[in-house]
């Protein structure tokens, strides 16, 4: 006769159980969050290969998440001296946090961030940003992010030279597939 005891003990230890990957909307929405940050520094890092750049493709740009790890940005702006610019540019993610509850890697290739910036800099931007992701803290395990997000921009506080996104204004859509799960991302930032 088998134990009660053991069969707990057994469902315990089955792989996957008591799992802190993607596994609902939820989830799928916090995935999105830790990320959300490293979509202004890729506009920062792509404006300053830009300025480096005497072509369209721009020199990978790096810098540091708030909390730990680096972002590096590569791919191309288009030139000129429109107030409309067009970004298709590659993320890749080492140990990158923003708030010390998740942290990224990029696996794979490296996901594609592409973005419409019109009337810069208090225009709008259209993007989307779909990609590999390995995280660590909050939420474990790999996740694929397909996002698309749309939005008003602003010159930053420190610098009316740049451009960020305006708080509250950014619509983000998508998914988030982990596992065999697939999960909605709906917010405003």
């Amino acid at each position: 006769m088998v134990r009660p005891t053991f069969l707990l003990m057994l469902f315990l230890a089955l792989p996957g159980c008591g799992s802190d990957e993607v596994g609902s909307d939820e989830d799928a929405k916090l995935a999105y969050e830790g990320l959300d940050g490293s979509i202004d520094k890729s506009i920062t890092l792509g404006f300053q290969g830009f300025n480096a750049a005497s072509s369209a493709n721009i020199s990978p740009q790096s810098g540091k998440g708030d909390k730990a790890g680096t972002i590096t940005v590569g791919g191309q702006v288009d030139q000129g001296s429109s107030d409309n610019k067009t970004m298709n540019l590659t993320v890749e993610l080492k140990g990158y946090s923003d708030d010390d509850k998740l942290t990224y890697d990029t696996t794979g290739s490296l996901p594609a961030l592409s973005m419409k910036l019109s009337k810069i800099p208090t225009g709008t931007v259209d993007g989307t940003l779909s990609g590999d992701y390995a995280m660590t803290g909050d939420l474990e395990g790999d996740v694929t992010l397909s996002i698309s997000f749309s939005g008003q921009l602003q010159p930053t506080a420190a610098d009316p030279t740049k451009v960020e996104r305006k708080p509250g204004t950014t619509h983000i859509t998508g998914t988030a597939t982990s596992g065999d799960g697939r999960y909605n991302v709906d917010l405003t930032q």
